[in-house]
């Protein structure tokens, strides 16, 4: 019979002596599709964490998130949700147009503290052909801006099982004005890593231009936050 689990996995389990509990784990917690409640869990979820890899195995984990659903089940191996426009670099689609294996990450930290892993292969659909590719109408709940997706991520689903609650934290919502969408570098937390001051060459490797000239407030506060293109939404 063939042993579930990865090579890798497998090797890891034997060095570690792990593999009588994997073995339990993986005949009593992992199922190859979503069952009814784990597609009721992420209709609850507002928020994914997304890891991919490009062809070479370059890795990337990512965040999403908005309004309750917006990862959307649209059967027992089938997730969707969708990518709108960011900083233009576009790291997780680019990987998943070259690898397609994609790792989704459900953590419920305000209520269950449970977590639910989704992996499986990804597609990309055009913005505007969903409903036509999928045969359904209104499968997305509406982005609360209006926003139009620049493109979908379909999911199928490979592997489902539990992150298990004991080292999640229970958090507490607060009250935070969202601006879905916005291009307000200061809403979306301008250089706050202060990476433009990083960046600058040193004095000796400094061209004859100008100098730059220091901001009020640390380097993500300043009056030119909006004078920059979309450099901080979701990659």
């Amino acid at each position: 019979m063939k042993r579930p689990g990865s090579k890798g996995e497998q090797l890891a389990q034997e060095r570690f002596d792990t593999s009588r509990r994997a073995r339990a784990f993986y005949d009593k917690q992992m199922l190859s599709h979503l069952n009814a409640r784990m597609r009721d869990f992420i209709a609850l979820q507002e928020m994914v964490f997304i890891a991919t890899a490009d062809a070479q195995g370059e890795c990337d984990c990512s965040f999403r998130a908005g309004p309750a659903g917006f990862v959307a089940v649209l059967d027992a191996k089938t997730v969707v949700y969708p990518e709108y426009r960011g900083n233009g670099v576009m790291a997780s689609v680019g990987n998943m147009l070259e690898n397609p294996h994609i790792g989704l990450n459900f953590i419920d930290f305000l209520d269950s503290t449970v977590g639910l892993h989704v992996n499986g292969r990804a597609r990309i659909v055009d913005g505007s052909s969903l409903e036509a590719w999928s045969g359904r109408r209104q499968v997305i709940p509406r982005d609360p801006s209006g926003r139009v997706p620049e493109c979908w991520v379909v999911v199928d689903v490979q592997e489902a099982y539990i992150h298990c609650s004991k080292h999640i934290p229970l958090l507490h919502r607060s009250d935070k004005e969202l601006h879905w969408g916005t291009d307000d570098l200061r809403r979306k937390g301008g250089d706050y890593f202060g990476v433009r001051v990083d960046r600058r060459p040193a004095p000796s490797e400094r061209t004859d231009s100008p100098p730059h000239r220091e901001r009020r407030g640390g380097p993500h506060v300043g009056a030119d936050a909006g004078a920059e293109e979309d450099e901080c939404a979701q990659p």
